[in-house]
């Protein structure tokens, strides 16, 4: 028994060209898709106005506006950060394919198209697509603190959590929101391999909210992986630390327990595994000579309102 109700996904070609728009249309309706058809780069952009497609196919060269600045704009302007663009054209050189990668686009077909060779790339990206898209819901559901951004320091995208921290800190370029300055000189110099793996940085955002971010790694050609997490040293002093023998971390993790985190909220915040806040928290009841959090936190109470 076969299932009618498998989602068919949809596919926006973009040309002027009758004879591609018939041949794509055929082939793709026939591969089970649901085709939508723009002459132009402005009747594309009122068509995903209205429904969002799984798949642009877009010629380079057009009347009006070319594919080139049709796909940054749809990129931009229309939200299909996650949308894959495959371009089509007859132009073959080298420097008409970097401009289609760089405005966007994830492909690049010659014309004349060859129809399974264009269906079997389609079904790549369309996977491929898929699992950024799962990968990414993932984080948000697992609650992670993480964002990713190109080499300027623009935000590509945020998980919630990480979303609601930036909120009320960073200012909007446009319809761009970009971290602040030394992110991207910071950027640079780990992509070059010249800071520590997984290294830290601290910005300072409007409203001087201080926020931890550390590299996680390289995504994409453009993409990179950041976690984010605020700093504690204002909530913890260090003569805190020090009068309770305990380290800066440890008195971090300490400050959190004391106001009623779990070793998961703590492992976010901090930007640590739950291994690492567990081995932690063995050091501090140690030192404290306490055998439980709420014997731990209990003294860091009475240290704070010493000190306040």
């Amino acid at each position: 028994m076969t299932i009618e109700s498998k989602k068919r996904d949809v596919a926006l070609v973009v040309d002027d060209s009758p004879e591609t728009l018939r041949l794509l249309t055929d082939a793709l309706d026939g591969a089970g898709m649901t085709v939508m058809v723009a002459l132009d780069g402005a009747s594309a952009m009122r068509i995903v106005d209205q429904i969002t497609p799984d798949i642009v196919l877009l010629d380079a060269v057009m009347p009006g506006i070319d594919g080139f600045e049709t796909c940054r704009r749809l990129k931009r302007d229309a939200g299909l950060d996650n949308v894959p663009i495959i371009f089509m054209t007859g132009l073959a050189e080298t420097e008409h394919i970097v401009r289609g990668l760089e405005a966007g686009g994830v492909d690049y077909v010659t014309k004349p198209i060859v129809v399974q060779e264009m269906l079997a790339r389609i079904r790549v990206h369309l996977a491929n697509a898929r699992m950024t898209q799962s990968a990414r819901a993932a984080l948000d559901v697992s609650g992670r603190y993480l964002l990713a951004v190109n080499d300027a320091g623009k935000i590509l995208w945020a998980t919630p959590q990480a979303q609601r921290l930036l909120s009320d800190t960073l200012a909007e370029d446009g319809d761009d929101v970009v971290l602040p300055d030394p992110i991207p000189q910071w950027l640079e110099q780990a992509q070059k391999g010249k800071t520590a793996a997984k290294t830290t940085t601290m910005a300072s955002f409007p409203g001087n909210e201080q926020l931890r971010l550390q590299y996680m790694g390289k995504l994409g050609a453009n993409e990179f992986l950041l976690r984010l997490a605020k700093d504690t040293s204002a909530d913890m002093p260090a003569e805190f630390s020090s009068e309770l023998g305990l380290t800066t971390r440890e008195g971090e993790v300490l400050s959190w327990l004391s106001k009623g985190k779990t070793n998961r909220d703590i492992a976010q915040i901090l930007g640590l595994s739950p291994r690492t806040v567990d081995k932690h928290l063995e050091q501090i009841y140690s030192k404290l000579g306490v055998e439980n959090r709420t014997a731990a936190a209990a003294i860091a109470v009475n240290a704070k309102n010493r000190k306040s």
